[in-house]
């Protein structure tokens, strides 16, 4: 999962977990408001009607207290003012058969959900009466009890939750939204940094990253370009030294091939030279057999000395260019296996230009690969390619392919020196090799760099 999804992920839970918590305390805060509004109710009553007490007292001072009460026209209009909705209030000593004087409770908000009105009571519990005598002073005026209806009190605390929670909603939403752009441009880096890694395990070491704000990532992106210098100095290290590895081997490879030519070509036609002379001047039919045998002997191993020894010099490629010297190595492998397999050589582009080391390299690449499909399969058809790639490839594609049912997993693992040889000279000239499965057998393909 992207970091930047994951982010997100966790501030969305965070917000979730926030505004629950805000939910939870709005649904108290609005429930408690409740008992702050029956308290405040009472109070004004009881205000209220103590002014009116004391003005019926101070205008009928003839009467006594008790008949005073209950106060005179204590439920009017201007009294349903003082009380809030869904709170009901009620005088003592009340009349018989009085009911308590109730504020609007319709308006209040649609009902709420069954589960709501069970977890408000059972959490939350019920709201007590408020008592307010309307006299300190004259203890028997009598008491404004307000207290409020439960229904009235369920609806006011959801459609407070209602009015919020909207608002709560749209905040959260906005925080997550801002917040997840801001986290997006945050490590919006990032994908440069895991580009420029992309390209380094394909052999682009040396890539420049933008200078980021961000320390953490500065850092990264330092650390990053540092490794890459690192990998490319290292890898041209190596490819000198492969190089140089490849001059010194065919070095010794030519002072092999001379001292091979000097000393047993020489001897094996000394060998054939003997052996004709004793053909040719015996009497004895065992003795003519003899030497015979010896002189094809002789001419087998002379045949097989100059395979070796052209192996062993430098290719034709170097001096004949690549497009000759790959013509000429086909037809002597056909010549060499008249009856099988079929070799068919597919050139495309501009070859002429190719020579020197590459040419080399491809001429060799060709040889081994040609060497191992006819030697270690049964294949019927081999097809060698060539191609010229040009534009932003730039490069020389060597792909043999053939039908003989190899495995190319084993291929693929074989330690022998023919491609080990052909991995070092790609390496030193920065190509790479590729063992695959083909059709019907194994396909072999190498891209040689053309600038390098």
């Amino acid at each position: 999962m992207r970091l930047v999804l994951q982010l997100v992920a966790r501030l969305l839970v965070v917000v979730i977990l926030c505004l629950t918590a805000a939910t939870v305390w709005a649904t108290v805060d609005a429930y408690r408001s409740v008992d702050r509004a029956t308290a405040a109710s009472a109070d004004r009553v009881s205000e209220a009607l103590q002014a009116l007490y004391w003005r019926e007292l101070l205008l009928r001072s003839s009467r006594m207290n008790e008949h005073l009460l209950p106060v005179p026209e204590w439920r009017t209009t201007d009294t349903m003012k003082l009380i809030s909705p869904g709170i009901c209030v009620q005088f003592e000593p009340a009349k018989p058969f009085e009911k308590p004087l109730c504020g609007q409770s319709q308006g209040l908000g649609k009902a709420p959900p069954h589960w709501f009105a069970s977890a408000v009571q059972t959490f939350l519990g019920g709201h007590a009466a408020v008592a307010r005598p309307i006299s300190a002073r004259e203890t028997t005026a009598g008491v404004v009890s307000a207290s409020p209806d439960p229904d009235a009190a369920i609806r006011l605390a959801w459609a407070h939750i209602l009015d919020n929670i909207g608002v709560a909603l749209l905040m959260a939403a906005a925080i997550a939204l801002l917040a997840s752009l801001a986290i997006a441009h945050t490590l919006a880096p990032a994908r440069s940094i895991v580009a420029a890694l992309q390209r380094m395990a394909h052999g682009q070491y040396r890539t420049g990253l933008p200078r980021f704000h961000s320390m953490e990532l500065g850092m990264i992106g330092k650390a990053v370009t540092d490794l890459g210098d690192r990998l490319a100095a290292a890898m041209e290290e190596r490819a000198a030294l492969t190089r140089r590895l490849l001059e010194i081997r065919d070095d010794e490879r030519r002072a092999l091939a001379r001292e091979l030519h000097d000393e047993f070509g020489q001897n094996l036609t000394a060998i054939l030279a003997f052996a004709n002379t004793i053909e040719a001047g015996a009497q004895d039919k065992t003795v003519v057999e003899d030497a015979r045998m010896i002189s094809q002997a002789s001419l087998r191993i002379m045949a097989s000395l100059r395979d070796t020894l052209n192996r062993l010099r430098h290719p034709p490629a170097e001096e004949l260019g690549l497009e000759a010297s790959l013509i000429s190595l086909v037809d002597s492998w056909r010549s060499q296996h008249a009856a099988r397999p079929l070799i068919q050589l597919d050139m495309q582009g501009d070859l002429a230009d190719v020579r020197g080391t590459v040419a080399a390299t491809a001429y060799r690449v060709a040889q081994e690969c040609l060497t191992n499909a006819l030697r270690h399969s049964a294949a019927q058809e081999i097809v060698l390619r060539i191609e010229r790639r040009s534009g932003e490839e730039n490069a020389l594609l060597i792909r043999v392919e053939d039908d003989g049912g190899g495995d190319a997993a084993s291929v693929q693992q074989s330690a022998g020196f023919g491609l080990t040889g052909i991995r070092e000279r790609l390496a030193a000239l920065g190509g790479s090799l590729s063992i695959a499965r083909a059709r019907r057998g194994v396909s072999v393909a190498a891209t040689i760099p053309l600038a390098a």
